[in-house]
């Protein structure tokens, strides 16, 4: 079980999952084989019914097929996303893309480990629901478990990950200094500077209602039983695991990949590196997740491989009455001054990320790496960012109920230190908003003409339906 780390897809903050950028959806890509003779339709399976799914693009030895440039394109209405150009053009020449980077990713042998997309599913559900409020309002919503729906989602973003992986990769030696970012800004009028977006800053003091004490034993005599299982030989770590765990890795039979110590939660580390023999399971471990039992496969060097079940417990809605009530209180003393919501975060707040720093929440900027306070409203979680939207500078917030990171269920307060409304960036207010805009454009340019070379050495098959389009790359058509 991992510790928070940077996630790969878009944007991270400290306090929330990753979500995904419109100009980074893809949709899964189909496993069928294809090569220069693929023929012109082929049987597909589109929704409850089977029906004639014609392959639209071929790139590589990949096929694009007609059922995935539509099942994004509705996607992308659902989600409120325009494209440049005819939107059936763009999608196909998106999807074509997306290709490139797999493609490249394969021949550079970059690797995405199981144990990774299980993380980003994990990131992906906990977000799907806090957007509906619910796990049930979900399944109601989507009209299937929250288990089809790891499946569902498995495969694009493994793709998703690799794709980003590669890009990243690419630009990494792509820098820019300061005096490239004035020379950039020195001739641009005013109205032509970037427009910087509404940000915020906010503290949070998040508590986790405590299970209550019977719920704890019994996921702890179920781990146990599970322990006395796998000893006599009755079943496998794997098999249980599968079965049971409540953690992304279940699919895998609880196994991680191997992983460094740094990247899996510290408690969990020092138990899990501290196994020797691999017929034996370990203690029962207790971490911000829930209750593990961990079993070693191997080790090499600093990493470990090993499984895990995990279980958690349960909070009932007595808990979480008594735990709203508790910061209700705490919210009427710090109105009345007897102390500010600063002083209180350490000695109330659960939320290790922001604990140490007034509750003040972070956003990491994928690319660089850079850390801000300054967080845009989309990058919010949703039930934060629905508080925030109704707050002035100073305001503090009733208890609420959300999800975080870590798939618990928290009681949360919240308060808007700052408001910065939407401007035209100045060179010495927003220099590293300029900074970042101007590198951005560099890695962008630089990352076209990856693309356009790349089309000159791969092979495409474009149909005689799209030879009007106006593409953003050329050389597709040959």
């Amino acid at each position: 079980m991992r510790q928070h780390i940077r996630h790969l897809l878009p944007a991270t903050l400290l306090y929330c999952s990753t979500f995904l950028t419109a100009t980074e959806m893809t949709t899964s890509i189909p496993n069928t084989e294809a090569n220069d003779t693929v023929p012109p339709a082929t049987t597909h399976k589109v929704g409850a019914a089977n029906a004639v799914d014609e392959v639209v693009w071929v790139v590589g030895d990949e096929p694009i097929l007609k059922s995935d440039i539509e099942v994004t394109r509705i996607q992308s209405m659902q989600e409120g996303i325009r494209w440049e150009s005819e939107p059936e053009c763009a999608i196909a020449e998106n999807l074509a893309v997306q290709k490139l980077f797999l493609h490249q990713a394969q021949l550079d042998s970059i690797e995405v480990k199981d144990s990774e997309v299980a993380q980003e599913v994990e990131s992906r559900i906990t977000w799907m629901i806090q957007q509906a409020g619910s796990k049930e309002k979900l399944e109601e919503w989507r009209n299937m478990s929250l288990t089809q729906m790891r499946l569902e989602m498995r495969d694009e973003l493994r793709n998703q990950i690799m794709v980003q992986r590669m890009r990243s990769e690419l630009v990494k030696d792509v820098t820019i200094t300061p005096a490239a970012v004035r020379r950039y800004y020195q001739h641009l009028p005013i109205d032509s500077m970037p427009n910087v977006p509404t940000t915020v800053e906010v503290q949070v003091i998040s508590k986790v209602p405590p299970a209550a004490p019977d719920e704890v034993s019994r996921i702890k005599n179920t781990l146990r039983d599970y322990t006395e299982r796998i000893n006599s030989g009755e079943t496998s770590f794997a098999t249980l695991a599968r079965l049971y765990s409540e953690d992304g890795s279940a699919r895998q039979g609880g196994e991680l990949g191997y992983m460094p110590r740094a990247a899996l939660d510290p408690t969990f580390a020092q138990v899990a590196f501290n196994l020797t023999d691999p017929n034996k399971i370990s203690k029962i471990v207790e971490t911000d997740f829930g209750f593990h039992i961990i079993q070693l496969i191997d080790k090499s060097g600093e990493r470990i491989n090993c499984r895990h079940i995990l279980l958690k417990p349960k909070v009932n809605q007595v808990a979480i009455d008594s735990l709203t009530a508790k910061l209700d209180t705490l919210i009427s003393d710090v109105k009345e001054g007897k102390y500010t919501f600063e002083s209180a975060v350490p000695y109330v707040s659960d939320d290790k990320n922001t604990r140490n720093n007034n509750g003040l929440m972070s956003y990491i900027n994928p690319e660089t790496g850079e850390r801000t306070s300054r967080i845009e409203m989309q990058q919010l979680p949703t039930d934060i960012a629905r508080q925030v939207e109704k707050m002035q500078p100073g305001d503090i917030s009733q208890p609420f109920r959300m999800i975080n990171e870590k798939g618990q269920v928290v009681i949360a307060v919240i308060r808007l230190k700052n408001r910065i409304q939407s401007h035209k960036a100045t060179m010495t207010e927003d220099y590293q908003v300029l900074h970042e805009h101007v590198l951005g454009v560099e890695r962008e340019k630089f990352i076209h003409q990856w693309i356009v070379n790349k089309i000159k050495t791969i092979y495409t098959r474009v149909p005689e339906q799209y030879h009007d389009c106006h593409f953003k790359y050329e050389g597709w058509i040959k």
